[in-house]
């Protein structure tokens, strides 16, 4: 259990917080008044008291606020709670949704110390239950009724998609075949056949968002430009090959092409990352053939299963 020490918010992005002494949290919201708050993943930023001290120790003169932050809390290493924790204030329920956050322009702090703690130990959460919050409440937090849902992202790599010369048909199929069977999918992304610009988003889903299956569509055949396998290895911690093993090995049997495809199946965190072919009907077939299996490998990712026994 934990105590907040501080509420900031901004009127307008781009300015830098202020502190209020109480605020009204809105569910699928975020703070009222605050120029972050949207229906989005980020909607509150959280930050340790703890990790605020330890960088005033080194020079900084700094107030709350200062980092973005919206909560300031005591008691908790934010950092090293898993996305999907829930957190508890009177009525308020708050869900992280995202550790850490890139830095793509450097801060005043950071021109000025050569460091900012909010890009590693800040983290962000969405409102699920409303109220009021005010300075000196409690933060604790509170075990998981139900199970969460399986979360998703999707990847469309095409250099004609993403120049708009093409329709993307086959991220919304897989879309559509992972919601129907309960995926709650949370981004879907559109990118050119650029191999550091796919790692960069797997790394960031992977290491910030903590997202369950990562399914990338195209970029998996003999072209130069075919770099999805690639990036996908290089980002990875962990081999799972059997899921490539099947999808290729059930796709024999519908087209000999399907010994052309290069798409690999890895691990990186929690999070498992699947190749699978650009055109529609390929992707979903190979979908089709995976996704009653992939909820057991997810379930021993997140360590809610440790015995593989048959029952």
């Amino acid at each position: 259990m934990g105590t907040i020490k501080a509420i900031c918010i901004s009127e307008k992005r781009g300015v830098q917080k202020h502190q209020v002494p109480s605020a009204q949290l809105k569910k699928n919201w975020g703070i009222e008044g605050d120029a972050h708050a949207a229906n989005w993943h980020r909607q509150i930023s959280l930050l340790s008291f703890e990790k605020i001290e330890e960088f005033r120790v080194k020079g900084a003169d700094i107030n709350f606020g200062d980092f973005g932050e919206n909560i300031v809390a005591e008691g908790f290493d934010f950092r090293n709670l898993p996305v999907g924790t829930l957190l508890r204030s009177g009525n308020i329920l708050l869900e992280i949704t995202q550790i850490g956050k890139d830095c793509h322009t450097h801060c005043a702090i950071y021109q000025t110390m050569g460091d900012c703690i909010m890009p590693r130990e800040g983290v962000f959460a969405k409102v699920l239950e409303d109220g009021e919050m005010t300075v000196g409440d409690t933060l604790k937090i509170e075990e998981r009724k139900k199970k969460r849902p399986y979360q998703a992202a999707v990847i469309t790599l095409s250099d004609r998609c993403s120049r708009e010369e093409r329709t993307d048909t086959s991220g919304p199929a897989i879309t559509q075949i992972l919601k129907e069977n309960k995926f709650e999918v949370v981004e879907t992304i559109l990118l050119p056949d650029d191999k550091e610009k796919l790692k960069t988003q797997l790394i960031r889903l992977s290491d910030q968002r903590q997202i369950d299956l990562i399914i990338t569509t195209g970029g998996t055949g003999f072209s130069k430009r075919d770099t999805t396998p690639e990036a996908s290895k290089e980002v990875a911690e962990r081999d799972a090959p059997g899921i490539a093993e099947a999808i290729r090995a059930g796709s024999m049997k519908i087209t000999p092409r399907a010994m052309l495809m290069r798409g690999v199946s890895v691990i990186r965190g929690n999070s498992l990352i699947i190749n699978l072919p650009g055109s529609e009907k390929a992707a979903k077939e190979s979908l089709d053939l995976i996704i009653d299996t992939l909820p057991h490998g997810i379930n021993l990712l997140r360590g809610s299963i440790t015995d593989c026994a048959p029952n």
